[in-house]
């Protein structure tokens, strides 16, 4: 049994999907969160059954890539049931979709979510007479309580059993008429080869769906005139295109069924979020209010990371003092057992510090709703640099990891814009780079600096987005984004959220500084390092003045980025850089760092999103900017 979940963006899917499937997606309070699909096999109460969570789609004509993704899996995949996840407290948007799903023909059931919320706007829903309208099961739900959950399943398996599909709503009679000749016209044969009811494959072809219509022209294309004649017909008996008319009438559908099935009390006053967005979207105060909420972000991470970095460091340092006291310090045992110690504490003691408190942090902002308010701050900023405003999604993701900011450039339609936006995603510090940027510049030059390479980056993004963009003119087009209400991080959620995160680290980036740090002793051992150091030296001690043996440290960087400031520690025999390194050393060290080529996973979602010279590309374009940039503050110490 195949089970799939559809909705509007920002409905609470991947929040029940979660709930049941265990934390396999990041649940967002923003908008476009999910660009592929994902599915889990769930076992309830005996049953078995594959879960697929789609991507939001708002309606069945679209032209967005995601949309285009869930309506096609829902057309040609054929699951046994579809859950319809509506957000009650805007019910009257939500059943648009909800009416294109009945056209479909499939046994459908309407999970009536964020109940809590509708309840909060003062809207009042009658779950039973919405149910007899449909003629679907309706079941109420809080996703991330998990209320009404097991109801809701149990209601889905035995509906799937049944097989049981919902009412047709019928449009005006002289729009009817039309849809019925269509449908007519096109029979079962040609419906039939697009795996398509008849009715709703007429209906999107008034609509004007150019997917439909192309196949419909390369099944029978004498069909076309047919159908342009239609919409002449419709539009001129409505004096309005064909699309608009049909649109609007399945609008005054849902508002009839709304008002048929719920009831709003009036609210007096503007409600707190109108109050709060007048000062938070502003647009001159909300530029201010995002730098102060960056600024304490970044400051409460530096914070909290200092005060635990010292003592643990200081703990295993204590610790590492006395391995040479019962090994000899020249024996291959003691180097194996020293390169151990030495990924081990820096994953606990450099990387951990900085990396659960940022987690955490950007957690909150996401959930509290913040940062679809940031996004929509930064959309005109990307268009000054000939981005699309869709841009600020991957740029939001690509702070936690470059890796999924990739996957997330899927849903820009363009080519041109997937891969400007794909090269500077990249630039941007992740989690792994921010634990360097507050491990050496935060803590031992200050936080002020540390904040500075975070502006620093920004304006180099834009630079670099707008030389890019200058070799690849083109227009960018507007972005629609939709305000989430504020609401109050459920806690239970933000520590599953931070565990998704932090398990990647755990599961894989921390063996791997361990087997880095234990090759590293051995090349150490055998006199290896050395030689590689002074083949790089060249490059790290002449050109950016960098202590020669942080050569290797950059090679392992490429694997991880959080191996870079672990093997720094190794290579050069403290974990106080202050001691060996040169406050200019320090910061040259960090912005290359920052630039420099993207880590192996980046550069394999790279080569999948925009091909091996995309990535190629990427790789040297990185490493020019962090060569150049490091350059600069090197030349900027010197004359300070």
């Amino acid at each position: 049994m195949k089970i799939v979940l559809v909705g509007q963006p920002n409905c609470g899917k991947s929040a029940l999907f979660n709930s049941v499937a265990g934390y396999k997606t990041i649940v967002s309070n923003f908008p476009g969160t999910t660009v592929d699909f994902i599915t889990s096999r769930v076992n309830l109460n005996g049953a078995s059954f594959t879960l697929v969570d789609l991507p939001g789609i708002y309606s069945l004509s679209t032209s967005e890539t995601e949309e285009l993704l869930a309506r096609h899996y829902l057309i040609h995949e054929k699951p046994d049931l579809v859950i319809n996840i509506m957000d009650a407290s805007v019910l009257s948007r939500s059943l648009e979709l909800t009416l294109e799903l009945l056209e479909l023909r499939v046994p459908l059931v309407v999970c009536l979510n964020m109940m809590d919320e509708a309840a909060r706007k003062g809207v009042e829903i009658d779950v039973e007479h919405l149910s007899r309208d449909l003629g679907i099961p309706v079941v109420p739900t809080i996703a991330t309580r998990g209320q009404g959950v097991p109801e809701l399943f149990q209601t889905a398996i035995e509906t799937a059993k049944r097989g049981k599909t919902g009412k047709i709503f019928f449009l005006s009679l002289d729009v009817e008429r039309v849809v019925s000749e269509l449908a007519g016209i096109l029979g079962q044969g040609t419906a039939g080869k697009m795996k398509l009811p008849p009715r709703i494959l007429a209906i999107k072809l008034l609509e004007k769906d150019e997917e439909f219509e192309k196949r419909v022209g390369e099944i029978q294309p004498g069909l076309i005139s047919d159908i342009e004649r239609l919409r002449r017909n419709l539009a001129e008996c409505h004096g309005r295109p064909s699309d608009v008319v049909v649109s609007s009438e399945r609008h005054s559908l849902a508002m009839n069924l709304f008002e048929h099935v719920a009831k709003v009390k009036a609210r007096t006053g503007k409600s707190l979020r109108d109050q709060v967005d007048k000062y938070r979207m502003h647009p001159y105060l909300g530029y201010v209010f995002l730098a102060g909420i960056l600024f304490t972000f970044f400051w409460l991470v530096f914070s909290v990371g200092k005060h635990v970095e010292e003592p643990l460091l200081a703990l295993f340092e204590t610790f590492a003092e006395y391995l040479p006291n019962h090994l000899s310090d020249e024996s291959f045992f003691f180097n194996i057992l020293n390169g151990l110690i030495q990924g081990f504490s820096g994953g606990i003691g450099i990387v951990l510090p900085y990396l659960i408190p940022f987690l955490l942090g950007l957690a909150l902002l996401e959930d509290i709703g913040y940062l679809p308010r940031a996004a929509f701050l930064m959309d005109s900023i990307m268009h000054s640099i000939g981005l699309h405003g869709k841009s600020i999604i991957p740029f939001v993701l690509s702070y936690g990891c470059n890796v999924p900011a990739i996957m997330g450039v899927r849903i820009m339609e363009r080519a041109r814009d997937r891969f400007i936006t794909s090269v500077l995603v990249t630039l941007i510090p992740c989690a792994a780079r921010t634990t360097i940027i507050f491990a050496l510049v935060a803590f031992y030059l200050g936080p002020i600096q540390a904040l500075g390479l975070y502006v620093l980056n920004i304006v180099v993004i834009a630079g670099a987005g707008k030389i890019l963009s200058h070799y690849m003119p083109d227009l960018s087009p507007g972005m629609i984004l939709e305000m989430p209400s504020y609401k109050v991080p459920e806690w239970s959620t933000v520590v599953r959220k931070i565990w998704f995160r932090l398990r990647e680290f755990i599961v894989i980036a921390w063996p791997l500084l361990i087997v880095g740090s234990v090759i590293l002793s051995v090349l150490e051992f055998l006199h290896l390092s050395e030689p590689i150091n002074g083949i790089l030296s060249p490059f790290t001690s002449g050109l950016l003045g960098l202590p020669p043996e942080v050569g290797i440290t950059l090679i392992f960087g490429i694997l991880r980025k959080e191996l870079t400031i672990i093997m720094l520690v190794q290579a050069l025999g403290t974990s106080n850089f202050d001691a060996v390194m040169t406050a200019q050393q320090m910061m040259v060290f960090t912005v290359f760092s920052l630039f420099y080529i993207p880590c192996l996973a980046t550069l394999g979602m790279l080569r999948s999103t925009i091909g091996n010279r995309g990535m190629l590309f990427t790789l040297f374009f990185n490493t020019a900017v962090g060569t150049l940039m490091a350059l600069a503050f090197r030349g900027l110490y010197a004359v300070l």
